[in-house]
This record gives C-alpha cells, sequence and structure tokens, in this order.
C-alpha cells in the first residue's frame, strides 16, 4: 500500500511524501523426530519438498566439528541418506566440517570460507543450506547464508538441548564483535528446523544442561505449569533422563514459537524483548570470562540475580524466590560466578556494564523483563543497584554451599 501524505509546515507547499506500507507473512515448520539420516525416515525429504516445487533440490551440508566428532560415522550416514533419495535430493557438494563453539561466533575467516564455499557449489536462492550442530554454529553459518544472494534457504538441524529448544527455532543469528554477544547479526527466519533427539545421547554434559537454562527463563516469565515441571523433573533432568529432556525441550520451543509469532515485534523493533529474562547480566558475564562461561550457564545465574531482584521489589514471594533458587540448582545449573565479583579501577562492579550494553542492544530506554508471579511477567526500566548488591552476596553464599554439598555427596 503507498500513500502520498502532506505534512503542513514541515517542507515547500509542493512537497509530498510516498509512504511504503507492505507486509511479508513468514512460515516455517519445527519438526520433533528421532534419527532423521535413518533411510526410512521421510522427514527431510518433505521438508524440502514442503512448497511441492516438483524438482530435485541442492543441498549443502555443514557440520558442527564437535558433532562430528562425537558421531563419526555421521557423515557417511548423510552420504547414503542422500544417495538412497537420489531422485529429489541431490548432495551439493561434500559435507563440510565447521569449527563449534563460542568461538567460531567471533571467526570472520570460516564465514567468509563459507561464502566462497557456497559460491563454488553455484548455490542459488532455491538451494538449501543444511546446518547441524550447536547454536553457535548455528549462528555462524545462519550469519553466512543469509548473506549470500541476500539469503538462501537455511533448514537448522540443532544438536544441544539450548539450539533445540531455544537458538534453533527463532528467527534470529549473531556474531560477537566489540567485546559484545551477538553485536553483530541479522533476522532471518529458517526455511524449516529438524529436532533430533537422537543427537541428545552424545551431548557432553554441559551442553546438556546449558540449554535447561532457557526453559527455566521461558517457564518463570510464561507458564507456572511448566515451571512446576522442572521443579518436579529437576533431579531427574540433571541425571540424564531422556524422556524428561524431550519433554522439556517441546515445552520450551513451543512458547518460544508462540512468543515470537504472537508478540506483535518478532523483528525486536521494540525496546522490550521478555525473551531475554535474565540475559543482561548472562551476556556481560559470558563477555568477561573469554566465553569460558557458556551461554547456557550465565542464563542459569542471569535468571537467578533477576529472580532475587523481582523479590526484592515484592513481584516474588519468598517461598518462590526459594523453589525458583532451588530447583535451578538441583538440575545442576549454577546460582554464582566469581567474574560476577570482578571490580574495576574505580571499585564499581564489572558486571554492571552489562545493563547499559542490553540497553544499547535493544536501542531506546532500559527495559528489564523480570518475574511477575511464576508465570507471568512485568517490565521494568531502572535496576536499583542496592537490591543487586544484596543479591549477588546471596547467590554467592548459596551456589559454595551448593558446591560443597556436591562434593560430598
Amino acid at each position: 500500500m503507498t500513500e502520498i501524505l502532506r505534512f503542513p509546515g514541515s517542507g515547500p507547499p509542493s512537497a509530498d511524501v510516498h509512504e511504503q506500507r507492505f507486509a511479508v507473512s513468514f512460515d516455517y515448520p519445527v519438526v520433533f523426530t528421532r534419527d532423521v539420516f535413518a533411510l526410512e525416515n521421510r522427514q527431510l525429504l518433505d521438508i524440502l519438498d514442503r512448497r511441492r516445487e516438483g524438482r530435485r533440490h541442492r543441498v549443502a551440508v555443514c557440520i558442527d566439528s564437535g558433532v562430528a566428532a562425537a558421531q563419526p560415522a555421521l557423515v557417511s550416514r548423510i552420504k547414503a541418506y542422500f544417495h538412497a533419495h537420489q531422485a529429489s535430493i541431490e548432495l551439493a557438494g561434500a559435507p563440510e566440517i565447521v569449527p563449534g563453539g563460542e568461538a567460531c561466533k567471533e571467526d570472520w575467516t570460516a564465514v567468509k570460507e563459507l561464502m566462497v564455499a557456497f559460491g563454488n557449489l553455484h548455490l542459488d536462492r532455491q538451494s538449501f543450506v543444511l546446518v547441524i550442530g550447536g547454536g553457535s554454529v548455528l549462528d555462524m553459518v545462519g550469519f553466512a547464508t543469509a548473506l549470500v544472494h541476500r539469503g538462501l534457504r537455511l533448514v537448522r538441524l540443532p544438536t544441544t538441548v539450548l539450539a533445540q529448544n531455544d537458538a534453533g527455532v527463532g528467527v534470529k543469528n549473531g556474531m560477537n564483535e566489540h567485546g559484545v554477544k551477538n553485536f553483530l547479526g541479522t533476522f532471518a527466519p529458517p526455511f524449516a528446523v529438524i529436532d533430533d533427539f537422537t543427537f541428545l545421547a552424545t551431548l557432553p554434559h554441559e551442553h546438556w544442561l546449558g540449554g535447561v537454562a532457557e526453559a527455566f527463563k521461558v517457564a518463570i516469565i510464561k507458564d507456572r505449569a511448566f515451571f512446576e515441571f522442572l521443579a518436579r523433573e529437576a533431579a531427574a533432568i540433571r541425571g540424564r533422563h531422556l524422556g524428561a529432556m524431550e519433554e522439556l525441550i517441546r515445552r520450551a520451543a513451543v512458547l518460544h514459537l508462540e512468543h515470537i509469532a504472537g508478540n506483535g515485534d518478532p523483528f525486536e523493533l521494540g525496546t522490550a524483548r521478555p525473551l531475554d529474562f535474565g540475559h543482561w547480566s548472562a551476556h556481560k558475564l559470558e563477555a568477561m570470562s573469554g566465553f569460558r562461561i557458556s551461554h547456557g550457564f550465565a542464563v542459569g545465574a542471569g535468571v537467578a540475580l533477576d529472580s532475587f531482584y523481582a523479590a526484592q521489589k515484592g513481584l516474588l514471594t519468598s517461598v518462590e524466590l526459594e523453589r525458583i533458587l532451588g530447583a535451578i540448582s538441583t538440575c545442576g545449573l549454577r546460582l554464582w560466578f566469581p567474574e560476577m565479583d570482578e571490580r574495576n579501577a574505580s571499585g564499581e562492579r564489572v558486571l554492571l556494564a552489562g545493563l547499559e550494553e542490553f540497553r544499547e542492544h535493544l536501542g531506546g530506554r532500559l527495559t528489564i523483563t523480570l518475574p511477575d508471579g511464576i508465570g507471568s511477567k512485568l517490565e521494568v526500566h531502572h535496576l536499583d543497584i542496592g537490591d543487586l548488591e544484596d543479591g549477588f552476596s546471596l547467590l554467592r553464599a548459596r551456589e559454595e554451599r551448593a558446591q560443597s554439598a556436591r562434593t560430598v555427596g
């Protein structure tokens, strides 16, 4: 829709303003399955041909180096799958093993090499990139994919808990730069997402637990029943109970998807970002540690800190706060890290700089989401530093007791 608008007093009488308006609809399936590369499993075939274009689809495959190491037969299984279904799909080139972990989000060489590789394969805007790996690899490959021809068709196959229940199902990708988490990035919805639960079996324990923090985040501000599930199953989740983890992933992923579709701001044009509850401190904590502290574990501590602050302000009862901290700790996440006590030459707590970095990233005035009772949320525009200081002390003491208990256990 185009309108011709005239604004009296804003310019010469003859000046016209043409206001352009249009809407673009996005849709993509998120599939929960097992063993997607079993020859009889048609999920991938159906997803690639979901627009019924009636042609043979070309696919470039990128695999997280950590996943490739944990599953040595994966490349040969992928090749066998494409060979068995060669009438419908074509492997554009040998699967590309790409570096994994947070470091890949700071490696411009990897992004450039991928873009060159996609060019050498003569991928076009109807070609597919299938990326298999954790959230960092999904971000890095997704960023490269979004730039080539202004966007190839991206199919994400997330392999960690955090990627399957949060990072892999959304509409963003990001790269770290300027000492800031996700300083660069694009909004680029995927063509499809496949959560294959068989990849969970070989996860290192850190990646098993890391995504649990994102489940707590979304449950505490959106779904009390889901929080009750997490609290009840906390020990089972820590003990790698597959059924409990699959339920956690499904429920958290759907809550994230419903928020993206239903909050009226999928591309985050406003200043509020509820799904970043607990993240202002988490992003800063990651950077302060040189990304030694993983995103999931940093979010666990960030959710604990903001939950304490909410209790200080009367938004959570002491009983609710105790249940949140107890469940987070029982799952095996940490409530505090030594970096949270670091101070600069002026004696200021370094972590608090994360508030301004968070505001700058969102734009506009500072907007922080806090729980307003378990299952609801409230947005505030100021945090009382004195109350936060009390939180640092309490969480440090709680974590020290928890660590002692784990050692004795």
